[in-house]
């Protein structure tokens, strides 16, 4: 009898294929990579070998006012012109290449360096604009017009490290036990709709913002047509891509907090939000009818990383695998419960993410900050503002 072979790539789908991780100290104490290493390599099935990488927060401290830029180059050209182009709208303090180390499974890795830079004051104030969307759009040039250079982080101390390889050996092509951050990231990729390569691994950036993410995004389309109405431009043809500039848009640009604008992108389904008590239900009907093309579609769960602290989400559905454990000040996230459990054994209260649940964990010293602040993002702590009578929701009888 003729031995049948093993199916090959495309002809079976993996429905819980790519791994994604998370660590993070609340007190902003940092770790080196060793944990996320462990974590993400468990879940080595879950990956085929053609994507993986880390996001890490905390890792310059010497450099925090700075952007630091991780580039890829493919070629020299790329990089005369990348660096002619950041000499004339950034003022530079170190450029280097990132060590690596050489691991024989990483093939065809770009040349890679990393730039700490600030917004030429000049420019930035002819510019009008901020320095983080001055700084977008440098990236969005890089990435769009420069052939052969990618952006793979700009963020304020924190750096991606990603690649084509299985992420346990990416991990120890960048070195990644050699940094120290309070936040770190991971992903393991099983692609399913494309090809492998450098600059479309993940986690996927944008300034401070970075996704990790297991699953499909079925509102492309959609989200993608209504994020570029706003300026940004989606060179890579990739869901996380979307993802990542809908939470820049919601967060950063129109001001939510970050489980405010993980609750736009989840929001309930219209029945849902017709069983609601009216305060809560004109609140709800507000943020769909706002954001109708923000919402996201499909099976889905991410890990989004930022200067704040992380977020995890997952489909209203559920039909992708998400759990959290803490121990003390430590939160633990991944797709398996022995993902955890492998760095933290004694972990506590672990449990599975709810669908369509913002888990939103904050540093320590932002959550403080944030109590001493108006509540302007948390409707249900406070009274309408004059303008959104019968808009926002309220906990407590009006006096």
């Amino acid at each position: 009898m003729q031995r049948k072979r093993p199916p090959r790539e495309g002809e079976v789908r993996i429905p819980s294929g790519c791994a994604i991780a998370g660590i993070m100290d609340r007190s902003g104490a940092r770790h080196d990579g060793g944990d996320i290493l462990t974590s993400i390599a468990l879940m080595h099935d879950r990956s085929n070998g053609l994507g993986g990488g880390f996001a890490a927060y905390g890792i310059y401290p010497d450099y925090a006012e700075l952007y630091a830029f991780h580039i890829m180059y493919e070629s020299a050209e790329a990089r005369r012109e990348t660096e002619a182009y950041l000499d004339a709208w950034f003022m530079s303090e170190k450029q280097e290449r990132i060590p690596t180390e050489s691991v024989p499974s990483i093939k065809d890795a770009p040349d890679i360096w990393r730039y700490f830079l600030a917004p030429h004051p000049i420019r930035l104030s002819m510019s009008g604009l901020d320095e983080a969307e001055y700084t977008m759009q440098r990236v969005f040039h890089i990435n769009g017009c420069i052939d052969g250079a990618f952006v793979a982080s700009s963020g304020k101390n924190m750096g991606a490290f990603k690649g084509v390889g299985y992420p346990e050996d990416i991990g120890e092509f960048y070195r990644i036990r050699d940094y120290k951050a309070w936040a770190w990231t991971a992903h393991g990729r099983f692609p399913t709709n494309t090809p492998g390569w450098w600059g479309g691994a993940h986690p996927f950036t944008l300034l401070n913002w970075s996704v990790v993410h297991n699953g499909e995004i079925s509102s492309y389309d959609a989200n993608r047509r209504y994020i570029e109405q706003y300026g940004y431009h989606c060179e890579l043809q990739t869901d996380t891509e979307v993802i990542t500039y809908l939470f820049d848009l919601l967060a950063r640009r129109h001001g939510f907090s970050l489980e405010t604008a993980a609750h736009i992108m989840s929001a309930p389904t219209w029945d849902e939000i017709d069983r609601m008590e009216p305060a809560r239900r004109a609140f709800e009907t507000a943020l769909r009818v706002t954001y109708p093309s923000a919402l996201v579609n499909g099976p889905f769960s991410v890990i989004i990383g930022s200067n704040e602290g992380l977020v995890a989400l997952n489909d209203r559905l559920k039909l992708r695998a998400l759990m959290a454990a803490e121990k003390g000040s430590m939160v633990y996230l991944a797709s398996e419960q022995a993902a955890i459990e492998v760095v933290c054994p004694d972990a506590r209260n672990v449990r599975s993410i709810g669908g369509g649940e913002p888990f939103v964990v904050l540093l320590d010293s932002v959550a403080e900050r944030r109590r001493h602040e108006p509540p302007e993002n948390k409707p249900e702590a406070r009274r309408p503002h004059a303008l959104e009578v019968g808009v926002q929701p309220t906990t407590r009888k009006e006096a």
